[in-house]
């Protein structure tokens, strides 16, 4: 049975740029933690969800969300164990996932990642879209153990699988699965609610690796499967299967008209995808974007 421990959540539709970052009341942030079986839990607060599995003599922690919320989620974490949080597993490299590692390594926590992940925190990064530009992280964020395919994490009765998803979100996506709670992190590859998944193209994401991370996920996952997606709600196999769906839709929308020799602003004026993004609650906006991202990461 799922227990919800604290109520109130706070709820970010988008990423925070720098300046709006500069203006956020962290201290309004409240934690929302939910028990998904065998000492393994859902944390949401401000940034991407938090997955962390409770060990013996350690927990094994997914995402860190924002450094001022370092505290928070320590608290979070100190309310279902009293065991140190041996690893931090970021499952790629933007902010919002990122944010608690130098903090946490200052605890001393094991900041894991893919190779991809140090690259990109070492060398900072631009926006493909908006062109915005993420300067390099400071020395202690930076992972301190990496790996390329795959890695398994270990603390006393329980481990984590990690597992890399090439050119999907990002260059540098990794999912966590957690066998013994069926349990799986999915990163932003699945991100849910009133959105779409970013695609980080100029960071090596596409649709076409989104898709393929998703029939990846369908493929380990069953109907018990407790699925902790990048950003929304917590979801099972059905849902992670409807939104597979809508990826393929929308990339099969928006490469007709690409084949059929439309520019990018003119495919973005036909709106492909105002049933889907009505059906999710995305603005004008939001479906002209989406587009442009589809369109630009769709092999020629």
């Amino acid at each position: 049975m799922r227990r919800t421990i604290a109520a109130a959540t706070v709820m970010v539709g988008s990423l925070l740029a720098g300046a709006a970052l500069a203006q956020t009341d962290y201290s309004a942030v409240v934690m929302k933690t939910t028990e998904l079986g065998h000492r393994t839990y859902m944390i949401e607060g401000m940034g991407g969800n938090i997955t962390a599995a409770v060990g013996d003599d350690g927990v094994i922690m997914v995402d860190g969300q924002f450094a001022p919320l370092h505290d928070k989620i320590k608290a979070a974490v100190a309310a279902v164990s009293d065991k140190p949080i041996r690893y931090l597993v970021n499952t790629h490299f933007h902010g919002d996932h990122t944010g608690g590692n130098a903090p946490f390594a200052k605890d001393g926590v094991v900041i894991v990642a893919h190779e991809g992940v140090a690259k990109r925190l070492t060398s900072g990064t631009t926006n493909g879209l908006t062109g915005a530009k993420t300067p390099p992280a400071a020395a202690e964020a930076l992972p301190t153990r990496t790996y390329g395919q795959d890695l398994t994490l270990t603390v006393q009765g329980r481990q984590a699988l990690l597992r890399h998803v090439p050119n999907a979100h990002t260059d540098g996506d990794t999912y966590v699965y957690f066998a013994d709670a069926n349990v799986l992190s999915t990163g932003d590859i699945v991100t849910l609610g009133t959105r779409y998944p970013n695609i980080d193209f100029a960071q090596g994401g596409s649709i076409d690796g989104l898709i393929a991370g998703s029939d990846l996920y369908l493929g380990l996952v069953n109907d018990q499967t407790k699925i902790v997606p990048g950003h929304g709600p917590l979801i099972d196999k059905t849902r992670l299967s409807a939104y597979r769906t809508m990826l393929a839709t929308a990339r099969d929308r928006v490469a007709a008209l690409k084949t059929a020799g439309k520019s990018i602003d003119e495919a973005v004026a036909a709106k492909p995808l105002a049933d889907i993004g009505a059906g999710i609650g995305a603005n004008e906006q939001q479906n002209g974007d989406f587009v442009r991202l589809v369109y630009t990461t769709l092999k020629p």
